[in-house]
């Protein structure tokens, strides 16, 4: 018998949302519950990575 497993379940409006254009767009706690930066320069990242240097800004 096939199980889903709820806690991978992404939840629309908390883990990402869709822009106007139809693309899916993950937000900072989706990130966040990630636990790490995939360095594709996402709009909300909060680990700080420039995707035009290849960088990840030191916090402050």
């Amino acid at each position: 018998m096939n199980e889903q497993n709820n806690e991978n379940k992404l939840i629309e409006g908390e883990d990402f949302y869709f822009t106007p254009e139809g693309y899916k767009c993950f937000t900072e706690k989706y990130h966040l519950k990630r636990g790490y930066c995939c360095k594709s320069g996402c709009r909300h990242c909060p680990y700080g990575f420039d995707k035009k240097t290849g960088t990840i800004k030191p916090k402050k």
